[in-house]
């Protein structure tokens, strides 16, 4: 089951301006928050759209993993319905690295200044951040504004980046140059430049989508909700932890998601040393940007291709 709505979605870029007094910018009265609404609630903080209440089917079907190419299989299984009671609030875009700078000039996140490999800061996506960074940041941030920042929990970032949808990808099943519209991944652009992968399931998408490493914020197509870069540019951290299959279990009949929370709480169980990763990076091949595809990633991690965007509860 999906929620199929029609929204008006704001898709004007929000001009975040550093600051680091908090200011009221389109805060939403308490009682009357709706989706496709936009909070921003100091000058340095990201911009969050709120998504309505809705059940969606979280996961991929058989048909999607056996393809060549499509890994995942029992990490993606059985697909489940998740039910979000109420709305929440969502990044519009990865946070950046003007927002995590801004942090630290606050003197949060550990005064920790991540590299940016020389591709630039400013609008571009914050990277070489781990999963204890990320909460640094959002811990920062809840205690700067007065509000409840996290991370998205794993079926919260499905439902978000599917907004409605059952395909593959969040744009469909149809040509693969539709992905230079909508993300950054392993193109023609980046395969020219980057070096040749062993893996013979590494090939680039024919399309150019204008970058090599990371793209500013918001440079492709949003998706249903509003919401930019949820595939590609950089992996995302969530907050859920690995579920690792038992070592007597025959890998044919493991499914990582046996027992997974229906309610888009994060799944806090299992080995919480290592985290999940969501939405693919800027050196992706096509099937690591679909909705369902999931990586572990140590919570220490810190690497060039991965960053994070934040939730906001609503009151």
């Amino acid at each position: 089951m999906t929620i199929l709505a029609t929204l008006a979605w704001s898709r004007g870029s929000t001009v975040a301006i550093l600051g680091l007094v908090p200011v009221l910018l389109a805060r939403l009265p308490a009682a009357g928050q709706e989706a496709g609404e936009v909070i921003q609630d100091c000058e340095a903080c990201p911009s969050v759209i709120v998504v309505p209440a809705g059940t969606f089917l979280m996961g991929s079907p058989e048909a999607e993993t056996a393809r060549s190419g499509e890994g995942g299989a029992g990490s993606e299984r059985p697909q489940h319905e998740v039910t979000f009671a109420a709305p929440f609030a969502v990044g519009r875009y990865e946070v950046t690295f003007a927002e995590w700078d801004a942090c630290v000039e606050a003197g949060g996140c550990g005064g920790y200044r991540p590299s940016d490999e020389g591709w630039g800061r400013g609008r571009r996506p914050v990277i070489n951040v781990s999963w204890l960074d990320a909460q640094a940041y959002v811990e920062w941030l809840s205690g700067h504004t007065g509000e409840p920042y996290r991370l998205l929990s794993e079926s919260e970032w499905e439902y978000v980046v599917r907004a409605g949808s059952e395909t593959r990808w969040y744009w469909g099943d149809g040509p693969s140059s539709d992905q230079c519209r909508h993300a950054n991944g392993r193109d023609l652009d980046a395969d020219e430049a980057l070096p040749p992968s062993p893996n013979p399931y590494v090939r680039a998408t024919e399309c150019r989508d204008g970058y090599v490493h990371t793209a500013p914020a918001g440079t492709y197509e949003a998706n249903g909700f509003g919401v930019y870069d949820l595939s590609g540019n950089v992996f995302e951290w969530t907050e859920d932890c690995f579920q690792r299959k038992p070592r007597e279990l025959p890998s044919a009949q493991f499914n990582a998601y046996d027992g997974a929370p229906g309610d888009g709480s994060a799944w806090t169980d299992g080995l919480c040393e290592a985290r999940i990763w969501r939405g693919g990076s800027w050196g992706s091949t096509q099937p690591n940007l679909r909705s369902a595809a999931r990586f572990p990633a140590e919570s220490v991690t810190r690497q060039s291709n991965a960053g994070f965007r934040v939730a906001r509860d609503l009151r």
